[in-house]
């Protein structure tokens, strides 16, 4: 996780907007749902952090994922202590199996939010990554919209709807954007977007909101492109209970209607 690098500064209208509407306003929070079939899940968290630098808002990264490295042994006591500087704007924290150790009777992890806002008090951002499970723990029936992961594999998409599954049954998390660790010559990502977009409706009655394709060789000097500045864009807004409503053109990459596609099989 230490390829994380200052990002240089992009200002746009959409995040001088942002920073102004967060600005002294309560943390935010993104979530990452972790696949172990997607095998460059560091790149997906190294170009959000570098959108979100550009946006000017301090981030903490909570890795918490099942793949992820184990906690400091000093975290049950001092976990600001255990939390790792990346860049004036980013810090780490290596959080594997820390949710499930916050568990109260009710089987409640959102103590651990609570921790990590007083260890971090600087960051306007807590992207937590881990798994379905964890998630639901940490964040029961917050309005959130989870960021899936998935590459152009069958099992990454298959686990990508499983995951899907649980927070909707657990969560009543009917709303997704996705992560696509595609490179740009891969034709096929349009049709694995839509893959899993049909399957979510026709199955769960969940909505793919939005998706990105992500080039796992990208060098951490390029822009991350306008498709992910206006996903994460829409992510930090504040999440309305209710259906989500999008600017028209807010992006390119918007997932037509499943219903209009019919079920599609994962595999």
């Amino acid at each position: 996780m230490h390829d994380f690098y200052l990002p240089a500064p992009s200002p746009t209208d959409q995040a001088d907007g942002l920073r102004r509407l967060f600005a002294g306003t309560q943390t935010q929070h993104l979530a990452l749902v972790a696949n172990p079939h997607v095998a460059f899940s560091s790149v997906m968290l190294e170009r959000l952090t570098t959108v979100l630098g550009a946006m000017g808002l301090n981030t903490l990264v909570v890795d918490a994922a099942d793949s992820s490295p184990a906690p400091h042994e000093l975290a049950a006591l001092d976990l600001r202590a255990c939390i790792e500087p990346l860049s004036p704007q980013v810090s780490y924290l290596a959080a594997r199996g820390l949710p499930l150790r916050h568990v109260d009777t009710r089987g409640s992890s959102a103590h651990f939010l609570d921790r990590l806002r007083s260890a971090a008090p600087q960051a306007r951002v807590l992207l937590v990554h881990a798994g379905a499970p964890d998630l639901a723990r940490l964040f029961g029936r917050r309005a959130l919209r989870p960021l899936l992961l998935a590459a152009d594999r069958p099992d990454s998409l298959t686990h990508a709807y499983a995951a899907m599954k649980l927070l909707v049954m657990r969560c009543a998390l009917m709303s997704y954007d996705l992560l696509l660790a595609a490179a740009p010559s891969n034709r096929c990502a349009p049709a694995i977007a839509q893959r899993l977009a049909s399957c979510a409706d026709s199955f769960l009655g969940a909505a793919l909101h939005d998706w990105v394709a992500i080039d796992p060789a990208c060098d951490v000097r390029d822009d991350p492109g306008e498709a992910l500045h206006a996903l994460v864009a829409a992510q930090l807004q504040p999440q309305a209970e209710g259906p989500d409503v999008a600017e028209p053109g807010a992006s390119a990459w918007r997932v037509p209607s499943a219903a209009a596609h019919g079920a599609m099989n994962l595999n």
